[in-house]
């Protein structure tokens, strides 16, 4: 394969421009992504978010570049909430289930790694988490004050946003700007410790029920939730690396304080490019529990939602969530799902068709260009769904040839099909619709399929159609045909 790497066009939530991907070193790129935080499941929103990033880390193994990806697992730390407090989530929850906060984060760890491999993630290269790092973090706070842009108030430090704004532009990512911030909380500032109300905690003071302390230069307590993102991703990417990620959700305050953490620590901006995935609604509205549409990865696959009327296999999932651009907002529906699982089959079977076509001497079509349209959609900032048309017109072409009505060289063919199955599979991270020959499947659906035969015969159309029927809700299709029954 020719090398296609200087092709590839990405979308920079900095400059808000799509620009040329150019790495920091010669085919190497190093890509940080938030990762969960570890006081719940993740949720279906989420699980999108990890799963277009896969996406992304695919296409880039997939041009040839060595990728160190580190996703990061938060197992510490306080989050700011609405109301502009400091919550320690992870030791909330542990306090509602009555247990020591270690057994939540293993519990809840448990259950991401499996999700990961229900949905067909690849591992990042490393996962560290924020417990590990926490004298890391420590370092980087004792530089921000060192530099001038934190002070320490009762045994907590605060980033000092304003004194930051002198010689750097808060806001850069977000677009937020900081007299706006100042004419909207002025009132509250003398609400709390802090000088300014945009002054956001590196390090937060131990309460007494505090589930988790550590020792630090400025007594006992807990880092701040932005801080091991800045200490985690410069230790294993370097002060400034190729692609920072996260939901789009992450973009204020959370990304905007990492800028600032390094600036004001290293110097400089840590990513050369961010990239935000959007977000995830279901049927129409954003998913939220008040709007009762709410729902974990699991209970989707596994058929417990109320919210949609069959179980769907994380394949045809996965293919749903791609048929929208990773910047676009997606509304995942029955409608939706129901369309991608048959499209997600139609290219599965057309797939399985490609070693069984009849080559010929002349092409009748352009393979080569076919094959450049998967790449030229990827290249305009992983666009999924147009790489998915065109994988469609593939299978258009394939069939054409399988009925005769087409033919295609025995080059093209190979060419074609390493592409092909490269792309639905290696990039899109699908697998395709297992066949009868090596499914494990194999001898349990021979089993049913001559159970219903026999139905058939005694002309039993009630258990007939009930096997039929019972195996399409679990995503298995049964046909019909003069040549016999077969499923996929």
């Amino acid at each position: 394969m020719k090398d296609r790497k200087g092709n590839l066009q990405v979308n920079n939530s900095i400059s808000g421009k799509k620009e040329r991907f150019e790495p920091l070193h010669d085919g190497r790129v190093g890509m940080y992504v938030c990762g969960p935080t570890l006081y719940s499941e993740p949720h279906m929103g989420n699980m999108r978010t990890f799963i277009n990033f896969d996406m992304i880390y695919r296409y880039l193994i997939h041009l040839g570049y060595q990728v160190k990806y580190v996703r990061n697992i938060t197992d510490a730390g306080h989050i700011t909430n609405s109301a502009g407090e400091a919550v320690d989530s992870i030791g909330k929850a542990a306090k509602l289930e009555q247990v020591q906060s270690l057994e939540i984060v293993y519990k809840y760890n448990v259950k991401f790694q499996d999700l990961q491999r229900t949905y067909n993630l690849l591992s990042p290269s490393i996962e560290p988490t924020a417990t590990q790092h926490i004298q890391e973090q420590i370092e980087i706070i004792e530089k921000i004050i060192e530099n001038g842009y934190a002070y320490e108030v009762n045994g907590s430090v605060y980033f000092d946003v304003r004194k930051y704004s002198e010689n750097y532009e808060y806001g850069i990512l977000s677009g937020r700007k900081i007299d706006e911030l100042e004419v909207e909380t002025r009132s509250l500032n003398a609400q709390n410790e802090k000088r300014f109300f945009a002054d956001f905690a590196l390090w937060k003071q131990a309460n007494p029920d505090d589930m988790q302390i550590w020792r630090s230069p400025w007594g006992d307590g807990n880092p701040g939730w932005h801080i091991e993102c800045t200490a985690m991703s410069t230790k294993y990417l370097g002060d400034h690396f190729d692609i920072h990620g996260g939901g789009m959700d992450l973009k204020f305050p959370h990304h905007e304080d990492e800028i600032a953490q390094s600036c004001g620590s290293f110097g400089g901006n840590p990513a050369k490019y961010w990239l935000h995935a959007n977000m995830l609604n279901v049927n129409g509205q954003k998913m939220s529990k008040s709007f009762g549409n709410y729902f974990l990865p699991m209970e989707i696959v596994e058929g417990t939602t109320e919210l949609f009327s069959k179980p769907y296999s994380p394949d045809v999932i996965r293919f749903c969530m791609m048929q929208a651009h990773y910047r676009s907002t997606l509304d995942l529906t029955e409608e939706s799902l129901s369309a991608a699982e048959k499209g997600y089959t139609r290219l599965s079977e057309a797939i399985a068709l490609l070693p069984k076509l009849k080559t010929g001497n002349e092409p009748s079509f352009a393979v080569n260009e076919l094959v450049d349209s998967f790449y030229q959609a990827m290249d305009d900032d992983f666009n999924a769904p147009m790489l998915i048309a065109n994988l469609f017109e593939a299978a258009r072409r394939i069939n054409l040839v399988n009925d005769g009505n087409d033919t295609i060289t025995a080059d093209d063919l190979e060419i074609l099909s390493n592409e092909m199955v490269g792309f639905f599979s290696l990039v899109l991270g699908l697998k395709t619709g297992a066949s009868n020959g090596d499914s494990k499947l194999a001898p349990v659906m021979d089993l049913i399929l001559d159970i219903r035969q026999k139905a058939r015969e005694n002309k039993d159309w009630t258990t007939s159609d009930l096997i039929r029927d019972g195996l399409a809700a679990a995503g298995i299709v049964v046909k019909d045909s003069k040549e016999g029954t077969s499923w996929s």
